[in-house]
């Protein structure tokens, strides 16, 4: 049985520019992206426990499964 589709009807055209943002706190971002560094402190393999890799699973298992295929 399939849901039954749901509409919201027309958006106006200028809906997303009613609103002027809200200003942010604190520094702001620099754009210039040719001044940033990226630095990854991870080690080569990172420890995960067997808890984690069954919480993953409950999560996403449908997802993996679909990208990666099926173990079973």
């Amino acid at each position: 049985m399939s849901r039954p589709r749901i509409t919201f009807g027309v958006l106006p055209d200028d809906f997303y520019v009613q609103f002027e943002p809200w200003p942010r706190i604190g520094r702001p971002p620099k754009h210039d992206l040719s001044a940033w560094t990226v630095t990854d402190d991870w080690p080569e393999r990172v420890p995960v426990t067997q808890a984690e890799v069954d919480v993953f699973e409950a999560w996403f298992g449908d997802l993996f499964d679909e990208l990666f295929g099926s173990g079973r």
